[in-house]
């Protein structure tokens, strides 16, 4: 006979299983997706546009089949759409397709106006339509969640970003047919950041790049995408220790203007200001500075003006650095009202103030 204490983990387990692991990860519906049959409702929730946009893709195909010419479709917004329309499009005979496919982007506030019009569907829904909700949030612990099963709720969240290389490895291999080695992923999240949509640009052009080689390795991702970036973060992180802020702001909106993409700019700056940090507790500690500069894989060229970053920047704000990224890497998401050049101009301006 079980104890109390041990009857009550396993409830508590079972109902942490039931209302925050019920929801399929998208990678692997991408993955599975050729087996799989039509659903009448989905739902794709998180905040990573990338896998959303390859769902949505893979879905339509799985709808549709793969001679769609769009006739079977509709995209609705979610601010705008009313239930009576999309209801009416649900249960519209399909027109020269197997199926309607009806899409709500941006269905957040759709869901919320018509919660209970949405329940009642979710119960009978259409026999020759099929409703995809595109959202940021879903609670697993609601009416609507609990009538879906596992396979129809999409989970498009960034994978953590220890395991971001792991997937560059595989996404490379399978999606640009080329191999990517594993220190050469690694060295592509440390440049480009954690946007998988970005990476994925940068994997299709170091696979055309990579030519006749067997595989994609470090040497390629330095010479393609890192050889220019670092050599910008370099420039603008000695006018940061010059304390040049005009400077600064002045190079950083030429970057803008000549399209670079903020995201991208801000896994280049990581790379360097998280090496930038961990020198700086290996010095706190008694490694001579020249040897943790050394230890965390500044290069020997840099090291001065590592050193005079290091200087300008001071204790109090290498030790916000981290939280100064993570608040603009969300920002630059979208959990921030402001346009990214503000964010990206406000994370400078914090780094190059006078101390």
């Amino acid at each position: 006979m079980q104890s109390p204490a041990v009857t009550f983990v396993l409830l508590a387990s079972a109902r942490w299983r039931f209302e925050y692991n019920v929801f399929m990860d998208s990678l692997t519906f991408l993955q599975s997706v050729a087996k799989a049959k039509p659903r009448p409702i989905y739902v794709l929730h998180g905040d990573e546009q990338f896998l959303k946009r390859r769902a949505q893709a893979a879905l339509r195909t799985l709808v549709l089949g793969p001679d769609d010419d769009g006739f079977g479709v509709s995209n609705r917004d979610g601010d705008k759409a009313n239930w009576a329309e999309i209801h009416d499009e649900l249960e519209t005979l399909p027109f020269l397709s197997p199926r309607r496919l009806v899409v709500v982007e941006r269905a957040d506030p759709f869901v919320t106006r018509e919660r209970s019009r949405l329940e009642k569907y979710f119960a009978e829904p259409s026999a020759h339509g099929v409703l995809v909700l595109e959202v940021q949030t879903w609670a697993a612990n609601t009416k609507l969640a609990k009538a879906l099963p596992d396979a129809a709720t999409l989970a498009c969240k960034t994978p953590d970003s220890r395991k971001l290389p792991e997937w560059c490895v595989s996404w490379c291999t399978a999606q640009h047919g080329k191999p990517l080695t594993v220190p050469a992923a690694r060295l592509l999240v440390d440049l480009v950041g954690a946007d998988m949509g970005l990476l994925d640009q940068e994997m299709a052009k170091l696979a055309i790049y990579a030519g006749s080689n067997s595989r994609i390795d470090v040497a390629d991702v330095d010479q393609l995408v890192g050889q220019s970036r670092a050599e910008t973060t370099w420039k603008i992180f000695d006018l940061i220790a010059a304390g040049q802020m005009g400077a600064v702001l002045t190079l950083l909106d030429r970057l803008f203007d000549q399209g670079e993409e903020p995201l991208r700019m801000l896994g280049a700056f990581s790379m360097q200001l998280r090496r930038l940090a961990q020198a700086a507790r290996l010095n706190a500690r008694g490694v001579p500075l020249a040897n943790a500069l050394e230890q965390t894989g500044i290069p020997p060229f840099a090291r001065r003006g590592a050193e005079q970053q290091l200087r300008h920047l001071g204790r109090r704000r290498l030790d916000l650095l981290y939280d100064w990224l993570l608040e603009t890497d969300l920002g630059l998401k979208g959990s921030s009202q402001l346009p990214p050049r503000t964010l990206m101009e406000r994370f400078v301006v914090q780094l190059a103030r006078p101390r």
